[in-house]
């Protein structure tokens, strides 16, 4: 690969090595001070430094490590070892003056890193899908196709890729359409359905599901396709001893006017051209632990983020694991189901 890819100067933004780190996918990125290697940043650094410090006005060199790993040219035959016994996906190869003169990728080294996230996955596919309308006047919403499947097939086969192979669907609106569906495909993985005979919210349904999950699992809504490691999201869960995990994605609203802010004596106090304005949100996907669900009341509507609120002011261990922006597709609205499509090569 070239290695002009993976540079980034230490002057740039965390949300701009952030974009980069998505152009990539290549999970770390190098900066080099007057030609020569002097840091390596990576998607973990930047998590870690959201979370302790939450601050997202941050530069690379805040973040970065200045101590980072490499091997000169005459050890390059040694690269794969060297990643492996050190956990790291991408190494500079240096020549004697310090110069970046190719990049090894672990995943080009023909290393395959089975993954084995054996956890249930529970999909909320009851909603009516009102945003979506005229398409939800004939399909559910989970059965809105993005290219040749539904989005719920896209999600489920994403997680099946990480070795989950148990689906909790709960099912309201029209879910004989969706049991047909899916009792008639090939799959490499069972589906059970969780009838909600009357709209419980994005919560309360999960009380049907009492007594039948009795491990951590994955919840999801059915319109949010999350392009992460899962298996990392959930390691992250288990070793924070989160009793609830959120995952959430950065969101960059760039306001294409001139922003004003005007004085107590009516003056002109500051101006900003086109300002952004960057935030964390709710996915929709969570890592939970079992001890939700026997907590929640039955036959109560409910949404899920109060059922968070609510262990949160009992004091329990609430986490978030945040994601880039680009790692996030949700097709609520049909522009947004739109933009899916696109990124997934897939003409409307």
């Amino acid at each position: 690969m070239e290695v002009s890819a993976v540079i980034i100067d230490e002057h740039n933004s965390m949300i701009e090595a952030m974009e980069r780190l998505d152009a990539t996918s290549k999970k770390v990125l190098f900066v080099q001070i007057d030609g020569k290697l002097a840091a390596a940043i990576t998607d973990g650094d930047i998590r870690r430094w959201i979370l302790k410090k939450g601050n997202l006005d941050a530069k690379v060199k805040d973040i970065a490590n200045y101590n980072p790993l490499y091997l000169e040219e005459n050890n390059k035959h040694a690269a794969r070892e060297f990643m492996k016994k050190n956990f790291i996906d991408a190494l500079p190869i240096v020549n004697k003056s310090m110069e970046i003169t190719s990049v090894v990728l672990l995943n080009e080294e023909g290393i395959e890193q089975k993954k084995e996230l054996k956890i249930p996955i529970v999909i909320m596919a009851g909603g009516l899908g009102t945003r979506l309308y005229p398409y939800t006047k004939i399909l559910p919403k989970p059965l809105i196709p993005i290219g040749e499947i539904p989005i719920v097939e896209h999600i489920m086969n994403r997680f099946n890729q990480y070795g989950c192979d148990q689906f909790y669907l709960i099912v309201n609106h029209k879910k004989n359409m969706i049991k047909a569906y899916f009792n008639e495909i090939e799959k490499a993985y069972k589906v059970d359905y969780v009838d909600e005979d009357k709209p419980l919210g994005t919560g309360g349904g999960l009380s049907l599901l009492k007594g039948k999950i009795k491990s951590t699992f994955i919840l999801s809504n059915c319109d949010v396709l999350i392009e992460e490691d899962y298996e990392k999201i959930y390691k992250y869960h288990v070793k924070e001893k989160n009793l609830i995990t959120m995952v959430c994605s950065l969101k960059i609203i760039r306001i294409p006017y001139g922003v004003i802010e005007i004085s107590e004596t009516g003056e002109i106090e500051k101006m900003k051209e086109k300002p952004e304005l960057s935030f964390f949100t709710n996915t929709g996907m969570y890592i939970v632990e079992p001890k939700v669900l026997e907590e929640i009341e039955e036959d109560r509507a409910i949404g899920f983020p109060d059922i968070i609120e609510k262990h949160k002011a009992q004091g329990e261990k609430i986490g978030v694991y945040p994601i880039s922006e680009n790692s996030w597709m949700d097709m609520g609205q049909i522009d947004e189901m739109e933009e899916m499509r696109r990124r997934l090569d897939y003409e409307s």
